[in-house]
């Protein structure tokens, strides 16, 4: 580059060089200059390639450029390394325009002598990717290194300023004026709102002596941010197990008293009353329905009035059919429920172990009742049931758990067909009820029809038969029935 006063400068002793902040080239250099950066010839000089510059003297250098933009000089310690041996100057920086019309900067530089420790503490403060700045004691900006400047840019904002919420900011000024202050805030940055972990101290101003506040601050917001979209994914698993345990209870409370009210008005209602009481009881079987269909809607389960085996959902009231076996069994035996069907049911609700056994007695089905899981295991080992009804909400024992102890009984009794009858009938409840060792479902509040054609369906299901001539379980194993 061939400049008008380079001859001038040439016979400068202070140091002299040019520089493209674009490219990282030295276009011109004085001999003072070349001296200076070890430069063997003018020509070796301007060969160099200074282009690889780190982050944080990238951003120094941006500084530089807006800085000088307008006209004004900065000045300020600078650090070299011509053949990696470190040479500290104290610099003047001014923005130069060439014939040509090229914005560098202009370095004027005197060598000066510090100590190796204070060298590098330099330079480590300007490479750090920590933020450090230091502030006066009204929190104007006295300082900041290359990542702060990164950050923030070279307006000359005062401490509050940086906040997110100012008035958090001037606090923490406030504080620490006197004392150590360490702690988390939101910021707003070239690149938008962060989160910053900050530690404010006071310190003394090195050219003043006067208190300032020394500010380090570590952008933490990938952290902040997983930590925050646990903390809401926690908090939706803990609103979701909330709910279901909600849906359980609520489940079990409406729908336990809607069996008895709905059972035994539908009961009544074929008991051959006269047409007054017996629309009475047709009536509250209706209500009863439409009490259960809001409860349906509350806790969004599925519907719980199934087909029966014709696929026709009964009316309420209507007379329930007789599955062909039944009705000879019921008029061979006098309607009793003996010699049909064997059914245990177990449940500690006494409504509803009357209701079952009055509606499986009209079905010409024999039902017998235990209070509990345990004394259901222990009715199951002693009986020859052909089909065991199961409660699944016990004391003493639950259903599930008196599941997998009948499964594990000696003999035929471990094969005996289980069904869940329960107000728990959440899809993941179900799949728990099979798992268990169970072969259905009978949502509560117990439909007849329903119940009669599952008693049928698994108790006659000829299982018993199938085990004494192979020796199988229907299931293939106790426990996979």
């Amino acid at each position: 580059m061939t400049l008008s006063f380079g001859a001038a400068w040439d016979r400068l002793r202070r140091p002299i060089w040019l520089y493209d902040p674009q490219t990282g080239r030295k276009p011109y250099a004085n001999p003072a200059a070349l001296a200076l950066w070890a430069a063997d010839s003018r020509e070796e000089f301007l060969a160099r390639d200074f282009s690889a510059r780190s982050p944080a003297m990238k951003a120094r250098i941006r500084r530089l450029v807006e800085l000088t933009a307008g006209g004004a000089t900065v000045s300020e310690r600078w650090t070299f390394f011509p053949h990696d041996q470190p040479v500290t100057t104290q610099a003047t920086i001014s923005a130069f325009r060439t014939d040509a019309g090229e914005d560098l900067l202009l370095f004027e530089a005197a060598p000066e002598e510090i100590a190796a420790e204070e060298r590098r503490s330099v330079e480590a403060l300007r490479h750090a990717s920590a933020m450090i700045s230091l502030f006066d004691d009204d929190g104007r900006r006295l300082f900041a290194n290359p990542a702060a400047y990164a950050a923030y840019g070279g307006e000359e904002g005062d401490f509050a300023s940086r906040f997110a919420d100012p008035p958090a900011g001037a606090e923490m000024l406030a504080g620490a004026r006197t004392t150590a202050v360490s702690c988390l805030h939101a910021v707003i940055t070239g690149a938008g709102a962060r989160w910053h972990h900050m530690d404010a101290r006071p310190v003394p101003d090195p050219v003043t002596g006067r208190t300032c506040v020394l500010l380090n601050e570590q952008d933490v917001t990938d952290r902040v941010e997983a930590e925050i979209a646990r903390s809401a994914a926690e908090q939706k698993a803990a609103m979701s197990d909330a709910r279901q345990r909600f849906l359980t209870e609520m489940s079990h409370e409406l729908r336990t008293p809607l069996n008895a009210v709905i059972g035994f008005s539908g009961l009544l209602a074929d008991a051959g009353l006269d047409a007054g009481r017996t629309d009475q009881a047709r009536r509250i079987h209706a209500a009863g329905l439409r009490l259960l269909e809001v409860v349906n809607q509350m806790i969004a389960s599925p519907p719980e009035t199934p087909p029966t085996a014709d696929g026709a959902v009964p009316e309420a009231g209507a007379a329930l059919p007789r599955l062909p076996e039944a009705e000879a069994e019921a008029e061979a035996d006098g309607d009793d429920g003996d010699g049909g069907l064997r059914a245990l049911y177990v449940d500690d609700n006494e409504s509803n172990r009357t209701l079952v056994q009055a509606m499986l007695r009209a079905a010409g089905v024999a039902c017998e009742t235990a209070v509990d899981g345990g004394e259901g295991v222990a009715a199951a080992g002693r009986g020859d049931w052909d089909v065991i009804l199961m409660d699944i909400q016990m004391p003493v024992m639950d259903g599930v758990s008196a599941s997998r102890r009948i499964r594990t009984l000696d003999g035929p009794a471990a094969a005996v067909p289980i069904i869940a009858v329960t107000a728990n009938t959440l899809e993941e409840q179900v799949a728990t009820y099979f798992e268990c060792g169970m072969n259905d479902c009978v949502a509560k509040p117990v439909n007849m029809a329903e119940l009669v054609s599952k008693v049928f369906q698994w108790g006659g299901s000829g299982w018993r038969q199938s085990l004494a001539l192979t020796g199988d379980f229907p299931c293939g194993s106790p426990s996979a029935c």
